[in-house]
């Protein structure tokens, strides 16, 4: 397969448009468009009944305690972890694109209500439903999309990998509100062929933007 995007180049910078947050000179970051990027596929093999899409950024620091901390930086050496953006199950074998705001479109406190994603998927349970629990304002179960938001404290350039996988079962063996983990297990031994592309982004100065 060929997976290939109008919203973004691959080993490029994802626009602000499609992150949860963007830089902020006077707060670090402030909230952004959080609008879910287009997607296209083409070269489907045969014997395809879905599509799975996962987004993860594996450049997630592996302990959080300095965490957008004042006075903390956090060294690009720090072990890392997966950080799962965006989960769709289900999309049907005959889809061949995900339109630009299709799964979101604004940053939803809370997470966006239960609902099919785009031509009717199912909507896995992305990492900030983890990272806000306990937060009265923000805390929920966040479904679908929500986009890039790396610690602006970070001195690592953080990738954010969407991977469209062909699967020769139409429908995947996940319930509820299932996570990355249990998607990439369920999608085991099902995968007829896979496609990615990754964006960067950041949020650190240090960086440049």
């Amino acid at each position: 397969m060929i997976l290939t995007s109008l919203s973004f180049r691959d080993g490029e910078r994802i626009p602000n448009t499609h992150a949860f947050c963007k830089p902020n000179p006077h707060t670090h970051v402030i909230l952004a468009d959080n609008l879910s990027p287009e997607l296209s596929w083409s070269q489907v093999p045969e014997g395809t009944r879905s599509f799975v899409l996962i987004c993860h950024d594996p450049d997630v620091p592996s302990v959080g305690a300095d965490v957008n901390q004042e006075g903390k930086r956090i060294p690009a050496d720090l072990p890392r972890v997966d950080f799962f953006h965006w989960l769709l199950a289900d999309i049907p074998a005959t889809a061949r694109c995900i339109e630009a705001g299709a799964d979101s479109s604004g940053v939803t406190p809370g997470g966006k209500p239960t609902e099919p994603g785009p031509h009717g998927s199912r909507r896995g349970r992305n990492n900030y439903s983890d990272w806000f629990a306990g937060d009265p304002a923000m805390g929920g179960s966040y479904l679908g999309y929500d986009g890039p938001c790396p610690p602006w404290n970070d001195t690592r350039l953080h990738h954010y990998v969407f991977t469209l996988y062909a699967l020769d079962i139409e429908r995947c063996p996940v319930e509820g509100e299932f996570d990355g983990p249990s998607l990439r297990a369920a999608i085991s031994g099902h995968v007829l062929d896979q496609a990615s592309l990754t964006a960067v982004y950041n949020v650190n100065p240090e960086l440049g933007f």
